[in-house]
């Protein structure tokens, strides 16, 4: 019997390409967002507050699929900076809502522009529509991953 050696090509693995193109992009978002006073983690909450403020800690964390931890770390260096406020939850005394400062909402134009930028830049070498083929599947290929461990998607 003959044994079969198997071989791995990471310019033929998706979670290896998917992996690199997150550290590129990660990097370039870094780059842009930091003379803004911004890292990539605070652009995320930054943008789920732009989009609805007032959310929980616990929604946030859902939204974005982090970890509680990551999360907290990543409010409480925002509450530092003066990005966001926490106030108590109306009905529930066990949670607060977050909130953005106007300092926060100053940000926003600037910082989704340079977010915007770095988007595009990924995609500059796909012609328009290989871009949104591209994004239509990577979208599938998330979703799809999501829901295999049974957990809800974020």
């Amino acid at each position: 019997m003959v044994a079969l050696r198997m071989t791995f090509d990471k310019t033929r693995s998706a979670g290896a390409l998917a992996s690199e193109l997150a550290r590129l992009y990660g990097a370039d978002l870094q780059r842009v967002l930091a003379p803004l006073g911004l890292s990539p983690a605070q652009f995320l909450v930054l943008s789920e507050l732009w989009g609805e403020d007032g959310q929980t800690q616990r929604a946030l964390t859902g939204r974005l699929g982090v970890e509680q931890a990551t999360m907290a770390n990543t409010l409480s260096r925002m509450e530092r900076d003066h990005l966001v406020t926490r106030r108590p939850h109306p009905e529930d005394r066990r949670s607060q809502l977050i909130f953005l400062t106007d300092a926060a909402r100053a940000l926003e134009a600037t910082a989704v522009a340079a977010a915007v930028a770095v988007n595009q830049a990924v995609l500059d070498g796909l012609p328009p529509a290989e871009r949104e083929l591209f994004l239509s599947m990577l979208g599938r290929v998330v979703s799809g991953m999501r829901g295999r461990d049974g957990k809800p998607e974020a």
